[in-house]
């Protein structure tokens, strides 16, 4: 989608100054000279703008007006920067008073309108922890993401939500800490199925005391923290005390909570005698570059993580590491130390950064010695495994495109794909999802999805129809980028309701194709059928132009699937009677409540429904009339 013009930028840089360097006919090839001539001396932060209002690049400099008047020296040829410079059309500018803070703005606003012109981080996600809380009289484990408000300890960050969820069910082996739901918790009269596999000690029925559970607790925590010889000699110790009372049974469970948890730190982690630490490499090869970044805490190597960053042609391992760095640590708790693979373009200003970010001194080191050397070289050889499987995955995706290009009879090259489908439960919470994928694979963040609303149930070509229809209005309105070739998911049917949806539009810059298993529903057995002339293509099941279609087929069903089971559990929390007009959750509450479930509130009389606090005639009449109408019984 294209982004307007950025002049609500957030920045929390206390008393900058923003001045807006505004040309009144952006479409006018930009005046250089007239803007510098008032371009302040000052540190700042500088905005490249387009034609259309989008940003293009983002700089910080110590001199504004050095800086900036760098770019159009008449005496410098490079190519790139001239291409870069023809788009120009506007120049904003953000006055700050240092060079640091000019540096974390420049990072801010990297991050949030990604300019073509810039090393981008595309994935900015939050990092999940583990959760323990603090004000539950037995407290709970669990998965964390996002802003850290609950009461308790975080224990983290891993890599994805895999290793959470590994790591704790490792933990529900060794220290059966409560993981269930405090609703599911508290309504408990009986010990659930996770008691009777031994994963959980059930003190939701008081099958233990406060200090057994508690004992298990500090395990857990003291398994989380890295201290492993700790808890390993104070398990001994208890296992010992409990032979010698000759309570064998007992001491049999520590002996077994010893050896299950040996073996896990022999599968789970690589040892180490470090603290909390990130490695990070960088590797570029044929314009892509991958920075791998290893997450130890404690000592423990919890994971790790491949990252592909947009990259400009012309910018070194060097760039790319200094570009991520701030990118990736701008909203995330920072380790004591971080190791990398390569020196920083601007050392002494990062770090400065970083310790008054994180309130104390943080050890950046490109140069590491003994077992961070080990780690350094590992996580370089993990970033060229992850960048040659990029690449291969590259390589082959603009092969299969190419190829597709020839089979469809297409002029253009396929730079764009868009597949659509639909999901719904026997028409109801019809859900269409639209997914886009290029050279370089699948492209998330412009993934889409259309909730259908005044289509009959069922009408699979309608609801189609109108998620196109809804789509390529704003295409056609230049509010995102089209798609070189429409894929739909379904045979001729859907493919001629899409085409005319698109003649009703008057949008025609688009390819489609339909992708039909067929009746026998076989993979690999599709029919490809071309929207054009309806021409049925048959393809071999290691087809690879086959094999891209199914790609991007299978991810828009399992898109329209999520996005589908999202809305039923939104309709699953709901109760029945907030479909009653004028029945607030009060009254709601006391009508279950008074007659005991709404088997008996369907039962009941309009006198007995008038028998309630707050329900008059006229609502016990709607109350009656909603599951008496044979609609909703």
């Amino acid at each position: 989608m294209i982004e307007k013009k950025p002049y609500d930028v957030l920045f929390n840089l206390e008393g900058s100054t923003l001045i807006l360097m505004t040309d009144q006919d952006t479409q006018a090839a930009f005046d250089s000279a007239a803007f510098l001539k008032t371009l302040t001396q000052k540190p700042g932060v500088y905005q490249m703008l387009d034609g259309r209002d989008v940003c293009i690049y983002v700089g910080k400099a110590k001199n504004l007006k050095k800086r900036v008047s760098s770019y159009f020296n008449k005496a410098d040829n490079d190519a790139k920067k001239k291409v870069m410079l023809s788009h120009v059309r506007q120049i904003d500018v953000v006055v700050t008073h240092t060079e640091g803070e000019a540096l974390l703005l420049e990072n801010q606003l990297i991050k949030r309108f990604k300019p073509r012109y810039n090393i981008c981080l595309r994935d900015d996600k939050t990092y999940p922890h583990i959760h323990l809380s603090s004000q539950h009289e037995f407290p709970r484990l669990t998965f964390h993401r996002g802003a850290k408000k609950q009461q308790g300890r975080y224990f983290g960050p891993y890599p994805s939500a895999g290793a959470v969820r590994d790591s704790l069910s490792v933990l529900q082996k060794l220290f059966p800490v409560r993981q269930c739901d405090d609703s599911y918790y508290k309504n408990r009269s009986r010990p659930c199925l996770q008691h009777q596999i031994k994963r959980c000690t059930a003190p939701c029925v008081d099958l233990i005391s406060k200090d057994e559970y508690a004992d298990d607790v500090n395990h857990t925590v003291l398994f989380l923290e890295g201290k492993n010889t700790q808890l390993i000699n104070g398990l001994v110790k208890k296992m010992e005390r409990a032979a010698e009372a000759l309570e064998f049974e007992k001491a049999s469970v520590f002996r077994d909570q010893i050896s299950q948890l040996r073996k896990t730190m022999e599968r789970q982690y690589v040892s180490g005698t470090e603290g909390d630490i990130d490695v990070v490499a960088c590797e570029m090869q044929g314009g892509v570059a991958c920075v791998q970044v290893f997450f130890i805490r404690n000592g423990q190597h919890l994971g790790n993580r491949s990252f592909f960053p947009k990259t400009p042609s012309d910018k070194t391992a060097e760039d790319v590491l200094s570009a991520f760095l701030l990118q990736f640590y701008l909203d995330k708790n920072l380790p004591k130390a971080i190791i990398l693979s390569h020196p920083l373009v601007e050392l002494e200003l990062t770090q400065q950064l970083f310790n008054e970010k994180a309130e104390r001194k943080v050890g950046i080191i490109n140069k590491p010695r003994s077992e961070r050397a080990r780690w350094l070289k590992m996580a370089k050889s993990n970033a060229v495994v992850a960048l040659n499987q990029k690449l291969q995955s590259r390589e082959n995706t603009r092969d299969r495109l190419a190829k597709l290009k020839d089979l469809l009879a297409m002029k253009d090259e396929i730079k764009r794909m868009e597949c659509f489908d639909i999901s719904h439960l026997q028409g109801d919470q019809t859900v269409a999802s639209c997914v886009v994928l290029n050279e370089d694979g699948p492209l998330k963040s412009d993934y889409r999805r259309f909730n259908i609303k005044d289509v009959q149930a069922g009408d699979d070509y309608a609801a189609l129809a109108q998620a196109v229809s809804r789509r390529f209005v704003r295409a056609k309105n230049q509010e995102h980028t089209p798609p070189d070739l429409l894929v739909i998911d379904g045979g001729q049917g859907q493919v001629t309701a899409v085409q005319q949806a698109l003649d009703e539009i008057d949008y025609t810059d688009v390819v489609v194709i339909g992708i039909s298993k067929g009746s026998d529903r076989k993979v690999g057995m599709e029919k490809i059928y071309r929207g054009s002339d309806g021409k049925l293509l048959i393809l071999s099941a290691d087809d690879p132009v086959l094999l891209v279609i199914q790609q991007i087929r299978d991810e828009a069903h399992r898109f329209a699937i999520s996005g589908h089971r999202q809305q039923r559990g939104k309709v699953k929390k709901k109760s029945t009677l907030e479909q009653v007009e004028g029945l607030g959750p009060k009254r709601r509450q006391l009508l279950l409540k008074q007659f005991g479930g709404l088997r008996e509130i369907k039962a009941a009389g309009l006198d007995d429904l008038c028998t309630v606090k707050g329900i008059n005639k006229a609502l016990a009449q709607r109350v009656y009339d909603f599951f008496h109408d044979g609609a909703n019984v």
